[in-house]
């Protein structure tokens, strides 16, 4: 399944000619766990963007603050979700929360995502490869935070809500799991 990210019109990048989307598979079975594969695939070159210095992988905090993608999940009806953050670096974090942005917890994952850069020249992307529990009434954000070297700061999402970027907003809940 391919999907459109689409900038928050307070936060567009300095050029909007180019465009994002995110490649994405999901495998397993109910009662089990889940992979999910993403690539988040950025049309135009990684030079133009501030990226940060690949190393050791591990579990850390604010990610956001930097160049970022972004995948929240939410089982339909409940006021509970979760938010997965892949930096270019490797680096990752994911979280639950008990409503909108209540009572984050780090979440337990028992074997940390794979999460990988690819440079294609003119567009770059992200991978990142995760299991979550197998369920069938998954509902996903998906969202990035890119900074240019010129400072210029986009927040993409599927969908935005009114007033500034927040991809915890229900709203930003757009697609489904296959």
């Amino acid at each position: 399944m391919q999907l459109s990210l689409v900038p928050h019109p307070q936060s567009p990048p300095s050029d909007p000619s180019f465009r994002l989307w995110v490649d994405l598979q999901h495998a397993g079975s109910l009662g089990a766990k889940a992979t999910t594969n993403l690539w988040f695939c950025v049309g135009a070159p990684m030079s133009r963007f501030v990226i940060p210095a690949p190393g050791d992988p591990e579990r850390t905090d604010d990610l956001w603050q930097a160049t970022c993608f972004e995948a929240f999940l939410k089982a339909d009806g409940q006021p509970h979700y979760q938010e997965w953050n892949f930096a270019p670096s490797g680096n990752w974090a994911a979280y639950d929360f008990t409503d909108y942005r209540s009572d984050r917890t780090d979440a337990p994952v028992t074997q940390p995502p794979y999460v990988r850069l690819q440079d294609n020249f003119t567009w770059w992307q992200l991978g990142a490869t995760f299991a979550v529990e197998a369920r069938a009434d998954w509902t996903l954000g998906l969202s990035a935070i890119l900074i240019e070297q010129d400072g210029t700061k986009s927040h993409w999402a599927l969908a935005h809500g009114a007033g500034e970027p927040d991809f915890h907003d229900p709203v930003c809940f757009a697609a489904r799991l296959p």
